[in-house]
C-alpha cells in the first residue's frame, strides 16, 4: 500500500493567519494579503491531484476575514468623506 499524507496548503495557513493579524494587528495590509494568499491557496489546492493539498477551509477562512475587513474599511472611508466632509461643507457655507 503507498498512501500519501495529504499536506496543508502553506498559503492557505497563511491566509488565515494574514486574515487574524488584520484584525488586531495589520489592519489594511493584513486584509490584502490574506485575500491574495486565499485565492492562490484554493487555485493550488483545486489544481493539485486529488487528496494531496488541503486547508480549503483555512484558505475560506482567510478570504471570509479579509473581505471583511475591507468591507470595514471600505465602509468607514465612506462615513468619513460623506458625513463628516458634509458636516464640514455645512459649518464653512452655512453662515
Amino acid at each position: 500500500m503507498n498512501a500519501t499524507v495529504p499536506q496543508n496548503s502553506t498559503t492557505a495557513i497563511l491566509s488565515l493567519v494574514f486574515g487574524i493579524a488584520s484584525w488586531l494587528v495589520l489592519p489594511f495590509i493584513g486584509a490584502v494579503l490574506a485575500v491574495i494568499c486565499g485565492h492562490l491557496a484554493r487555485a493550488d489546492i483545486r489544481h493539485a491531484p486529488a487528496g494531496t493539498l488541503q486547508g480549503d477551509g483555512m484558505a475560506l477562512a482567510g478570504l471570509i476575514l479579509g473581505y471583511l475587513h475591507l468591507l470595514l474599511v471600505v465602509a468607514i472611508v465612506l462615513f468619513v468623506f460623506m458625513f463628516l466632509g458634509g458636516l464640514t461643507f455645512f459649518a464653512t457655507h452655512w453662515q
